[in-house]
C-alpha cells in the first residue's frame, strides 16, 4: 500500500509510504495535512501516491551515466576546484561511461565495478594498461557518486564499498626527481638572461607550486618585511586560465624571502613596467606576465623550463622538480621538518618527511658519523678492541 488516510483529533492527514531508510532499514512515511474533509484527504493520498509511483519509475530507469552527468558532476562543481572538477569529468567520460554508463544505477553490483577495474589494469584490446593510481582515482569517483546517490535515496546501498579495488597504500610511490645544490646552480646560470628568469629563480628559492607562482600579484609582496603572501593559484583548464583557491587549507601562507631574491624581483619589476609603458597599457597587477600584460600561462613556463633544462648539463626533471629540489635541499641541510612543511604549504609535516626522506646519499653518511663523533669526543683515537684469547 502506497498511502492511507490518518486522523489526529479533528484533522485528516495523507500518509505516504516512502520506502526503507538506507541507513536504519526502517520504513519511512511522510505526513501531509489534508484538512477536515476525509474525501479530500483520500484524493490527496491518491494524487501523492501517483506522484511517488512516477518518481519511482524514474528512479528505477535511471542509468548510472545519466546520474553522473546530470546530477552528481554538476553538484560537485560547487565544491571542487575547476581543475579537479575537469579531471573528474575526464575520468568519467573516458573510463566509466563506456562500460557502466548505460547500466541502471539500482542494478549496479560490486562485480560490475571489479570487471571495470580489471579491464583498466589488464586490457585485452591491445591498449596500454593504466596505472593502479588511475584505477584507484576512478574507484574514488564511483564510490563518491554512489554515496551521494545513497543519501538521496536513489540506491539502497553503496556497492563500491564491497568492490575490490587497488589500495592507496599498495600503490608504489613514484620517486620524485630533484637536483643537488650544484645542479640547481648550473640550471640557474643557464636560465640567466631569459625573460622569465625571475620566475624560475623565485620558484627555486621558495618551492612554490606552479599555480601559486603564476597566481602571485605584486600586492602579495611585502618588501619592508621581505615576505611573500600566497593567497591564490592560477591554473589552466584546457588552455583557459582560472584563479583557484589553495590546494589545501595550509596553502595560504607567508614565505620569508632573502635579499638576493628581493633584488631579482626589483629588477624584474622595473623591466616589466618598461614593457607596459612601451605598449601603453596599465599595470594589471600580476607579478609574472607576458610583454602585453597577460598572466604567464602554466604551459608556457613549463615549456620554457624544459627547453633550458635540455640544453643544460643537468638531469632532466619536470617543472615541479624545482619545488621538490627546494624541499629536498631544506631537509638535507638540517632545516626543521615543521618549518619546511609550513614553507611548502603541506598539511602535515609528516608528509614532508615522508616525501623528502630519500634526499641525498650524503645524509646517510652524515648519520653514520653522528654516533662516531659522540663516542669519540677527543678526536680520532681508535676505540679499544677486545683482546684475543
Amino acid at each position: 500500500m502506497q498511502g492511507h488516510v490518518a486522523r489526529k483529533r479533528d484533522r485528516y492527514y495523507a500518509v505516504i509510504y516512502e520506502g526503507l531508510d538506507p541507513v536504519t532499514g526502517k520504513e519511512r512515511r511522510s505526513w501531509h495535512p489534508a484538512g477536515t474533509d476525509r474525501t479530500e484527504a483520500e484524493a490527496l493520498v491518491a494524487r501523492l501516491a501517483a506522484e511517488r509511483d512516477g518518481r519511482n519509475d524514474e528512479v528505477r530507469s535511471l542509468t548510472f551515466g545519466a546520474y553522473l552527468t546530470r546530477q552528481w558532476l554538476p553538484a560537485k562543481r560547487l565544491e571542487l576546484r575547476v581543475s579537479t572538477h575537469r579531471s573528474y569529468v575526464h575520468k568519467t567520460q573516458r573510463h566509466i561511461l563506456p562500460t557502466l554508463g548505460r547500466r541502471r544505477i539500482r542494478r549496479l553490483r560490486p562485480e560490475d565495478l571489479e570487471r571495470l577495474y580489471d579491464s583498466m589494469l589488464h586490457p585485452t584490446n591491445g591498449t596500454r594498461p593504466l596505472a593502479p593510481k588511475t584505477v584507484y582515482e576512478v574507484h574514488l569517483i564511483i564510490r563518491g557518486a554512489l554515496d551521494h546517490a545513497l543519501r538521496r535515496g536513489l540506491v539502497s546501498r553503496n556497492v563500491a564499498l564491497a568492490a575490490s579495488a587497488p589500495k592507496l597504500r599498495s600503490i608504489p610511490r613514484v620517486e620524485q626527481k630533484a637536483w643537488t645544490a650544484d645542479e640547481l646552480r648550473v640550471f640557474l646560470r643557464a636560465a640567466a638572461g631569459h625573460r622569465l628568469f625571475p620566475a624560475l629563480w623565485l620558484s627555486a628559492n621558495t618551492g612554490l607550486r606552479r599555480s601559486e607562482l603564476l597566481g602571485l600579484r605584486w600586492s602579495d609582496l611585502d618588501i619592508a618585511h621581505a615576505r611573500l603572501s600566497i593567497n591564490r593559484g592560477l591554473v589552466a583548464v584546457g588552455y583557459e586560465l582560472h584563479e583557484s583557491r589553495g590546494k589545501t587549507d595550509h596553502s595560504r601562507r607567508c614565505i620569508d624571502l632573502d635579499q638576493t631574491t628581493l633584488a631579482v624581483l626589483a629588477g624584474w619589476r622595473a623591466l616589466q613596467s618598461a614593457e607596459f609603458a612601451a605598449v601603453g597599457i596599465d599595470d594589471p597587477g600580476w607579478m609574472f606576465t607576458s610583454p602585453s600584460g597577460e598572466p604567464v600561462h602554466p604551459h608556457s613556463i613549463s615549456q620554457t623550463f624544459d627547453r633550458i633544462v635540455r640544453r643544460s648539463p643537468v638531469p632532466v626533471i619536470p617543472f615541479h622538480g624545482l619545488r621538490h629540489t627546494h624541499g629536498s635541499l631544506l631537509i638535507a641541510h638540517g632545516v626543521n621538518a615543521k618549518v619546511a612543511s609550513e614553507r611548502l604549504g603541506h598539511g602535515e609535516f609528516v608528509f614532508t618527511v615522508q616525501t623528502y626522506q630519500h634526499t641525498f646519499p650524503c645524509m646517510h653518511t652524515d648519520a653514520a658519523r653522528v654516533i662516531e663523533t659522540l663516542l669519540a669526543p677527543g678526536g680520532t683515537e681508535n676505540p679499544a678492541l677486545p683482546k684475543a684469547g
